[in-house]
């Protein structure tokens, strides 16, 4: 678990070298104790940590790539170009409850978008002390937002010389400005392009040597680490050539540890390539007055840097975990004592490392392969601190109530159950409302964390399953099982009608319960789960792995206690699709079935419906005759469902009886204002109304707070009609709309659009909105047939497989007069 640091030697060292420059700065600004940057990848969508400031890394490996589009706070403020700012656990909780489940720590967060003149290059982000509010930290924020200025700012001239982006394991390094509170410290800088080595009074106390011996960085190696010199001048070196390294441990002359940290100031440059570096050398002490105390105490006690690296550990420590001192220290805790890489351990650091509170935990100590001691039972405790953690550990004579006691643990066979948080399965299916979505989160949370590789999800309807969601299997096996009844003999269908699951362990378990049952070629283990919400039956889910296994006690539970919510999730999926299947032929009951037809004018509409959920129900659009002019309508409800559907309805009725009175676009506005109001649905909604007289081509527009139109000329040109509007019916009584006059030439196209077509998340909708008139400019001539443009204009939105909103899209245009 120690990739890291090989992977800083592949890394480009320029951008490396920015990054850990802007982390470290970030973190001093921020009043933090850890921190890094998130950087784009070369894979569309995908941020990956590039540097992480201050903590382990393989203890943070499940968030080292992060996709744009999860609910996490990195993944917003780089789509949407936005601070986020996360005073305490409680505001994590609230705002991004799936980040909170995985990291439930005490702890305040910042993240800073970094961009540049025409990208977002990634993300700053500081882990710091809990803070009450956001205001407490409003000067932090400030001074974090600096430094991604700066940062953006170097990554552009970056840019031109080599790719700004992040495909590797992330460089975990200590900020340089960390304090060191304790043992022997003394600081030096070495010039490459001068040879000259510099050190303080209390560099050469610490090494016993004169100011004169230290002229030369090779002199400098070979009085902190006589036996590890070629390590030092390398580490040296690869950090003037601006390659980071991670901090080095080395051995003094009498076998005691020291700790040397290089690191290049920020705004240095050399034409020659290589930069000066500075750096300090700690030493411990071996017997100093505090090691030496710790030496004598009855209980093991072990320190950890905040890196993970063992930084001391005493005689009865060293017992406990039955490994030696020097193999212990200068290591990895992970490489020094392998068998505490456990889940349950891993977390509890985790804890120290983000929150000021201690922690406190049971673990499992292996017996050794020569037999020579048992496997017992200890109690370690981790108490956080700035630059150190302190741990203690001391045997117990019980084992913890809470220990597996399965058969598998006594075998030694290690459960995966642990792995994996039910609350993140749960967060994660409350944002899932299809049955094709609730499918996807079971697939992406939970069949990973058990070694699963396939899926199936089969609902009941009418008393017969049906398939509604596979993976992994071979194609077309499950195809005869897709219908079948309640009085089938089949395990899937056993599972539901009796309420238990069935788990398998191998195929042979499964044909000898189910004999001529249809097999695929893997002679993996099945397991049979009942969805069932509230009593209510809702259908089966299947598991299947690659090969036999067993299911100990707690996985048996877990997956049981999950197979209950992912069937709440489906029926409260179900539910939802019934009413948006309901408000979706709503919707297209009241949109006009044809336009109003003028032989001067032609026009052209559009509608989508949304696809995700309740998304559906508020748009439309109309054309509506009005004295010898027409009338072009188009809104928006704000809101969604059956209720919106309902409500946009009531609007549309309402514009063309004020239409066909023909009154003037203010008092049509006005009108269904008080209208909207009067009808208290607990909506609102945008509208735009265009009065157009086909002959001589004058409109007159009264908005209320929706997109403005598009006008493109006959000429190809094309412009926003930014006019002046009120606020969004349904708000205000006394609103006032004004009226704005538009000259509409014969062959010229107006379009009117609901915000569906140009908002897209991490957009602004300015830039939408301009995309829109490009591709209304390049959507043919003017003598292009108007429907083939509102084709054209909506078809990456035909395309998408999610709309998070409905669209509406209406064209007209002036014929010309022969």
């Amino acid at each position: 678990m120690t990739g890291s640091g090989e992977d800083a030697h592949r890394t480009p060292g320029r951008l490396a070298a920015v990054l850990i420059d802007a982390s470290t700065a970030a973190i001093g600004a921020g009043g933090g104790h850890a921190g890094g940057v998130y950087l784009r990848s070369s894979t569309s969508g995908m941020l990956r940590l590039a540097v992480l400031a201050g903590l382990p890394g393989p203890l943070f490996r499940p968030w080292w790539r992060l996709h744009a589009d999860r609910p996490f706070p990195v993944a917003d403020a780089y789509r949407l170009g936005v601070q986020v700012v996360l005073p305490n656990a409680t505001e994590t909780m609230r705002r991004y409850p799936q980040f909170a489940a995985g990291l439930p720590f005490q702890f305040g967060s910042l993240y800073v978008p970094v961009v540049g003149r025409s990208a977002t290059f990634g993300v700053l982000t500081v882990l710091r002390p809990s803070a009450a509010d956001a205001t407490e930290v409003l000067a932090e924020r400030e001074r974090v937002a600096r430094v991604a200025e700066d940062l953006a700012r170097r990554l552009e001239e970056l840019r031109d010389t080599e790719p700004v982006a992040w495909d590797g394991e992330p460089l975990c390094v200590r900020p340089p400005t960390a304090q060191v509170s304790a043992g022997r410290l003394g600081r030096f800088a070495w010039d490459p392009a001068t040879g000259v080595v510099t050190a303080d009074a209390h560099l050469h106390a610490l090494l016993g040597v004169a100011p004169t011996e230290l002229g030369t960085v090779e002199a400098l190696a070979r009085a902190v680490a006589p036996d590890d010199t070629r390590r030092v001048l390398a580490a040296l070196r690869e950090a003037a050539a601006s390659t980071p390294s991670l901090p080095l441990y080395v051995r003094a002359a009498d076998g005691g540890l020291r700790l040397l940290e290089f690191w290049t100031p920020e705004a240095s440059s050399a034409a020659s390539g290589a930069r000066p570096v500075r750096g300090f050398v700690l030493d411990p002490g071996p017997g100093s007055t505090a090691d030496a105390a710790a030496d004598l105490l009855p209980e093991g006690v072990f320190c950890l840097d905040r890196l993970g690296l063992v930084t001391y550990a005493n005689p009865r420590a060293a017992h406990l975990l039955h490994r030696p001192r020097d193999v212990l220290l200068g290591r990895p805790l992970w490489d020094g004592v392998p068998w505490l890489a456990e889940p349950d351990f891993e977390d509890h650091l985790r804890g120290a490392l983000l929150s000021p509170e201690p922690v406190h935990l049971h673990v499992r100590r292996p017996p050794d392969a020569d037999a020579t001691y048992e496997g017992d039972w200890l109690a370690l405790s981790v108490y956080p601190g700035p630059d150190v953690l302190t741990c203690t550990v001391q045997p117990t004579s019980r084992m913890p109530e809470s220990a597996d006691t399965s058969e598998a643990a006594q075998s030694g066979t290690s459960s995966l159950a642990p792995l994996y948080r039910p609350i993140v399965l749960a967060i994660a299916l409350t944002e899932a409302v299809t049955a094709r979505q609730v499918s996807a989160v079971v697939m992406k949370e939970l069949l990973p964390v058990f070694g699963g590789r396939r899926l199936a999800i089969y609902l009941l309807q009418d008393r017969h399953l049906y398939l509604a969601w596979e993976s992994g299997f071979p194609p077309g096996f499950l195809a005869p099982f897709d219908g079948v009844g309640l009085d089938e003999h089949l395990p899937g269908v056993e599972t539901l009608t009796s309420g238990k699951p069935l788990f398998f362990d191998s195929m042979q378990q499964l044909t000898d319960a189910y004999p001529g049952i249809p097999l695929d070629a893997t002679e993996g283990a099945r397991a049979f789960l009942p969805l069932i919400a509230s009593g209510r039956p809702v259908g089966s889910c299947i598991l299947g792995f690659d090969r036999p296994r067993t299911f100990s006690g707690e996985e048996r539970s877990v997956l049981t206690a999950l197979a209950g919510l992912i069937a709440h999730a489906m029926d409260k999926a179900r539910r939802y699709e019934s009413e948006a299947a309901l408000a979706r032929g709503l919707q297209q009951a009241l949109l006009p079935r044809r336009l109003t037809d003028h032989p001067l004018v032609e026009t052209a509409g559009r509608y989508l419906p949304g696809t995700q959920g309740m998304d559906v129900g508020g748009d439309w659009y109309d054309v509506v005759e009005a004295g010898d002019g027409l009338a072009l309508v188009i809104g928006d409800v704000m809101g969604h469902g059956v209720q919106a559907a309902a409500t946009m309805g009531q609007l549309r009725s309402a514009v063309r009886a004020f239409a066909l009175g023909d009154r003037p676009p203010d008092e049509v506005m006005s009108g269904t204002n008080h209208l909207l109001i009067d009808l208290d649905p607990g909506q609102f909604a945008s509208c735009c109304y265009i009065r157009l007289d086909p002959v001589t081509g004058l409109a007159r527009v009264a908005r209320a707070g929706h997109p403005p139109p598009l006008l493109r000329n006959a000429d190809g040109s094309t412009r926003v009609l930014d006019l002046p509007g009120g606020v969004v019916l349904g708000v205000d009584p006394g609103a006032r709309y004004p009226v704005t006059e538009v000259r509409i030439e014969p062959g010229a196209v107006l379009a009117l659009y609901t915000d569906g077509l140009v908002e897209r998340p991490g957009i602004d909708i300015d830039d939408g909105i301009s995309a829109l008139r490009v591709a209304l400019a390049r959507a043919g001539a003017p003598t292009a047939r108007l429907a083939g443009v509102a084709d054209w204009l909506t078809a990456a939105a035909r395309q998408a497989v999610d709309r998070p909103d409905d669209i509406a899209l209406l064209l007209a245009t002036r014929r010309r007069q022969r």
